[in-house]
């Protein structure tokens, strides 16, 4: 007995390539290497900002980052993956109206975001926030060598302006207000401490001298913390000045004394004996003490002329302290002489412990997520130019893909440079 059997023919349909279109398989092969790129840099970013010392990493108030522009522009750029997905499912429903107006929505926020980053880039570099070579304006310390880059810079200022002074078109009043601003800030603050520090026998007052200047040109976190640091600076350097000058007046007092009995009296007797004596020898030996007590009479001189020098030096530092303690100039001393409206053009350089290796960080990881941004709104005006049916949906779906990537990249750069 024989049966028939029939079987229906299997039909197998050959796939010459993954399911994934190949415009998406490229960007996914694209995407992957990016993600190796900013996880090395975010990676790079969190060994040094956590290895370095307790205290010695900026905080964002100290290199003018605002936590509330930052959030607004997180905001701002999540929006803008909302617009986006909101375009392909218009462009999906072949509503390419909608689409398009989705996508300049799109363009639109991108925009605003690069805008808010250029408006931070602006104050970091109106402010010297920013790697430069060979140095910048950022010290990590205040020593003597932050000192001297102090005083080179107000001594520049005030060779071009003594130049332009000493030339046929003079200086106008307001050079000639910064001209005063400068040299007071040149030897009251910066010349006198650095003449402190390297005379004084103590570390702690040696110290307290190189942060008074650093305290006064730029306040750390911009915080009334930092300000009562200076005052109390100030105050410790005021009792130790006020007691120099009352032991210098003494000083001055007792030479001048001395310097009196000379002229007045022990010169002119020895002049009287030396013209009287008849004895060679003895007559030498008056003309010797003659000599002697005029010397030590020119001596005296001058060291009351240099005490004098340094009364006037002590003088002008504590006028240099009534200005930095005075009410009336509080609001803007806690901000620091940089930001102060009479003394911001003289742009001095700034104590910011691991500020340059910051500034590199920022503007390496933030201008590279500028450059993927501004990429990305060149390929918003691509697709602006086409027709968004449901035919040029995949292309939406493509660069959409790459337009989350580069959010994904911000939500990790926020909290990084503008919380921690």
């Amino acid at each position: 007995m024989s049966h028939d059997v029939h079987h229906a023919a299997v039909k197998l349909q050959y796939q010459p390539s993954l399911p994934l279109g190949n415009g998406k398989l490229c960007l996914w092969l694209f995407l992957s290497t990016e993600i190796m790129f900013f996880a090395g840099l975010i990676g790079t970013y969190i060994v040094l900002r956590f290895g370095a010392p307790p205290g010695t990493w900026p905080k964002p108030h100290d290199v003018h980052l605002v936590e509330i522009i930052g959030a607004l522009n997180t905001f701002v750029l999540l929006m803008s993956s909302v617009t986006i997905v909101l375009a392909l499912e218009s462009s999906r429903n072949n509503n390419a109206g909608m689409a398009k107006a989705w996508m300049v929505a799109t363009f639109l926020l991108g925009s605003v975001f690069l805008g808010v980053k250029a408006y931070e880039y602006k104050e970091k570099f109106r402010h010297g926030i920013y790697p430069a070579k060979p140095h910048s304006s950022i010290y990590d310390k205040a020593d003597l060598y932050y000192l001297q880059a102090c005083r080179q810079r107000l001594e520049g200022i005030q060779k071009d302006l003594m130049d332009q002074k000493a030339s046929t078109e003079g200086l106008s009043e307001e050079q000639q207000e910064q001209l005063t601003h400068c040299e007071n800030v040149l030897n009251n603050l910066v010349k006198f401490s650095e003449q402190s520090a390297a005379n004084a026998t103590d570390v702690l007052r040696q110290q307290r001298a190189m942060e008074i200047v650093a305290s006064a040109i730029y306040p750390r976190a911009h915080t009334a913390n930092s300000y009562e640091h200076l005052i109390d600076y100030l105050a410790a350097e005021e009792a130790d000045l006020l007691h120099e000058k009352t032991d210098l007046r003494k000083v001055i007092s007792e030479k001048k004394s001395e310097q009196t009995a000379l002229k007045e009296n022990k010169v002119p007797a020895l002049e009287k004996q030396a013209a009287a004596e008849q004895n060679s020898e003895e007559k030498a030996k008056l003309t010797g003490q003659v000599t002697a007590a005029k010397a030590n009479q020119e001596k005296l001189a001058a060291e009351i002329t240099a005490d004098n020098a340094r009364l006037a030096a002590i003088d002008g530092r504590l006028s240099l302290h009534k200005f930095l303690t005075d009410d009336a100039e509080k609001e803007h001393i806690q901000h620091g002489l940089n930001d102060h409206p009479d003394y911001a053009f003289l742009r001095l350089p700034m104590k910011i412990p691991s500020g340059n290796m910051w500034a590199s960080t920022y503007f390496l990881m933030t201008g590279f997520h500028a450059i993927h941004v501004l990429v990305g709104l060149i390929a918003f005006v691509f697709l602006l130019v086409m027709h968004l049916g449901h035919k040029r949906s995949y292309v939406i779906e493509n660069v959409g893909l790459y337009w989350h990537f580069v959010d994904l990249v911000w939500i990790f750069l926020f909290p990084l440079l503008y919380l921690f």
